[in-house]
């Protein structure tokens, strides 16, 4: 089995993991407030990510967490979590799972404009194929539209923000030190949330407790399983596996939690995938091409 193999496995098992997390969430905001959510797994996961810390003798602190770009990607990802699941928690999680799908697209744009990265026609024409897609799984103006639905919207802005961030931080950043951070950054986002939406705290029953612990874990194992894939595979095979976690959202959604999905959604997530994939792809064999070539090449 070679590396690539292994990786793809285990980003699909990453994937599948994931959409359970998010099934988890979503219970259990019915009876937890948003806030208290991300309070708690904030100081679940920043606790277990620190104590790993200490028995590794491992600094969880370096003065480059405090660069321009470090605080862009943590601002940029505070937000996304805000919003990202306030809209799990109100919206079908197949609907809040193909949005954020959108965010490879939106990367794309930020390079072109705000990293002066050349991108050619090509991925310009795939970016709007994309979000054309992203319009038909949206239907703004369509009756029965939920206005929280451009919270999702918010969310898939701010990962792309937060992705485009992370290409300016340095490499003297661990993967633990940002693990720790980015669930310390949870805790703060809760209180944020718990402040402008008023909600009480309330002590979670036994079976919420089972599936916060859930959540907690599955958050914290796959992370490093998603670490892990995109070490020992190379990313031009790894990253697009991404989008199986759509095929996963989708089964939760309709076999467990009722969602239905019409003809429509089903289209857009089909442009979105697509030229999300291909976007991927198409980066991947520039930079190549770049590394074999001392010249630069053109656009594509």
């Amino acid at each position: 089995m070679t590396d690539n193999f292994r990786a793809s496995l285990l980003m699909v098992a990453t994937m599948a993991g994931f959409s359970l997390e998010d099934l988890l969430i979503k219970q259990v905001s019915g009876t937890v407030p948003v806030g208290q959510l991300l309070m708690m797994l904030g100081v679940g996961g920043a606790g277990f990510f620190a104590a790993v810390s200490v028995a590794l003798r491992r600094s969880l602190w370096t003065p480059v967490l405090t660069s321009r770009p470090v605080l862009l990607r943590n601002g940029a990802e505070m937000i996304a979590t805000m919003t990202g699941l306030t809209a799990l928690t109100l919206l079908p999680l197949s609907l809040v799972s193909s949005v954020l799908q959108a965010a490879p697209l939106l990367v794309t744009i930020g390079a072109a404009v705000v990293l002066r990265e050349a991108v050619g026609w090509r991925r310009w024409g795939a970016t709007l194929v994309g979000l054309a897609g992203v319009m038909l799984i949206l239907r703004p103006g369509a009756a029965g539209f939920d206005p929280a639905v451009w919270l999702s919207v918010i969310a898939v802005v701010a990962l792309a923000a937060r992705d485009l961030a992370t290409r300016a931080t340095s490499a003297a950043i661990s993967t633990l030190q940002l693990a720790f951070w980015g669930y310390g950054l949870s805790i703060p986002s809760g209180v944020i949330l718990f402040v402008l939406l008023g909600q009480p705290l309330v002590w979670p029953g036994p079976g919420d407790w089972a599936m916060l612990a859930g959540a907690q874990v599955l958050g914290i194992v796959f992370y490093y399983t998603l670490t892990l894939a995109l070490r020992i595979g190379e990313s031009a095979v790894v990253v697009p596996f991404r989008y199986s976690r759509l095929v996963f959202a989708l089964a939760l959604g309709v076999l467990v939690l009722g969602e239905r999905v019409d003809g429509l959604m089903l289209a857009g997530l089909a442009l979105v995938t697509a030229s999300g994939l291909y976007t991927l792809l198409r980066e991947a064999r520039v930079q190549r091409g770049m590394r074999a070539s001392p010249v630069a090449s053109r656009p594509v």
